[in-house]
């Protein structure tokens, strides 16, 4: 059998797809990955074979655009900022569609695959795969915070799909693989298959492992990578590690390479790690401060390990506030997150209390989903009934 897997140019999107797509390649299966040509080296490392499609779109610049207003800017003119973003969000998901489509057709008609899995804002997948006519497998990376732009999805496509002969793709697939335990999923009336998250941060050396803890709690500070590429002045891990040093807890940053650089001066005692990957430092930490990312989120979770989060980014507000929802941790807006007010959650959330009940309840669950090697076993059937 073969499964074309796309996504565009975003890594964390990218390493959504890792686990799923290794899995069908250890049973047997032919992979590809088609990305845009900026993402192709980074699917070259994760060992799996890729091909590059269409050309690369500034998808940093357009998140700049929609989210982060520049110093010129006046005050929003609608009093619903956050339902104004929704287009425009959309509109960024469009323009990768635009530019990967005609060659994702392309290739899917000259390889042939027999599954296209498609992350939920690559549109470009569902349209590729209705147009070999094989089934489209939607693989979440996180909340699906898609469904609030399910009505609007067709009829945003079917411009774009009827260019090729496609009439009435579904932007949801034939079925939704979700990783995310049943506890901190969105309702939505779709075919669902749950997946057990595997995390995937990307190659790299293991690293050493953290001293033995003492006493006192551990807390772990990461904020991805997303929002340094965006605005180094919305990258707060730094600014967190100095307002909680002063408490009774250990530290230790995670970090990638190029934002060392960002963090400013630290308190002594503060213990950096640079580009390990987080699922291998949660096991020893008792609590995560970070930004609200799906993979941060699931990745915290899957050990247990309740969180505070800051986010600044819809989508980051969105899966923050399914951690809040399910109990699993404490959500402060940017205005919010005071040094005193940081300080007094973290003293708060490192003790035994009922988020770390809720966080080890979503770790349960999680466990119990079926692993990636079994779901590819299901859409095998899916493949073969189409």
């Amino acid at each position: 059998m073969r499964v074309l897997f796309t996504t565009w140019a975003w890594p964390s999107h990218l390493y959504a797809l890792v686990p799923m797509a290794w899995a069908f390649r250890s049973a047997g299966h032919e992979v590809l990955v088609a990305t845009q040509p900026g993402l192709r080296e980074e699917v070259l490392r994760t060992g799996l074979q890729g091909t590059a499609v269409g050309y690369d779109v500034d998808g940093v610049g357009m998140v700049r655009g929609y989210i982060l207003p520049s110093e010129t800017d006046g005050p929003p003119v609608s009093s619903a900022p956050h339902a104004a973003r929704g287009p425009r969000a959309l509109q960024m998901f469009l323009a990768h569609a635009e530019s990967m489509t005609e060659d994702l057709v392309g290739l899917a008609k000259e390889w042939r695959p027999d599954l296209v899995v498609f992350e939920p804002t690559a549109l470009a997948g569902p349209i590729a795969a209705a147009s070999v006519g094989v089934p489209a497998v939607r693989l979440l990376y996180g909340t699906d915070l898609m469904l609030r732009a399910q009505q609007m999805l067709p009829d945003a496509i079917a411009p774009l799909a009827a260019r090729f002969g496609v009439a009435g793709p579904d932007p949801f697939g034939a079925v939704t693989v979700d990783p995310t335990p049943a506890g901190l999923q969105v309702p939505g009336e779709y075919r669902r298959l749950p997946l057990r998250y595997v995390p995937f941060n990307g190659p790299g050396e293991r690293p050493e492992p953290l001293p033995e803890r003492r006493d006192r709690p551990r807390v772990l500070v990461t904020w991805g990578h997303t929002m340094a590429r965006l605005d180094p002045r919305r990258f707060l891990a730094g600014e967190v590690a100095r307002a909680i040093a002063g408490l009774d807890v250990e530290v230790v940053l995670a970090v990638a390479g190029e934002q060392r650089t960002l963090l400013g001066p630290l308190a002594p005692g503060v213990r950096i790690e640079v580009d390990a990957p987080l699922h291998q430092l949660l096991p020893e930490c008792d609590l995560v401060v970070a930004h609200g990312g799906a993979g941060t989120v699931l990745t915290s979770l899957l050990h247990g390990v309740p969180m505070l989060l800051i986010p600044q980014l819809p989508d980051h507000a969105g899966h923050a506030a399914r951690v809040l929802a399910a109990g699993a941790g404490e959500v402060l807006t940017r205005d919010e997150a005071t040094a005193e007010r940081i300080r007094a959650e973290v003293s708060r959330l490192v003790a035994d209390g009922p988020e770390r009940a809720a966080a080890a309840a979503l770790r349960t669950e999680m466990l119990a989903q079926p692993t990636p090697s079994e779901v590819a076993a299901e859409l095998e059937t899916l493949a073969a009934g189409s």
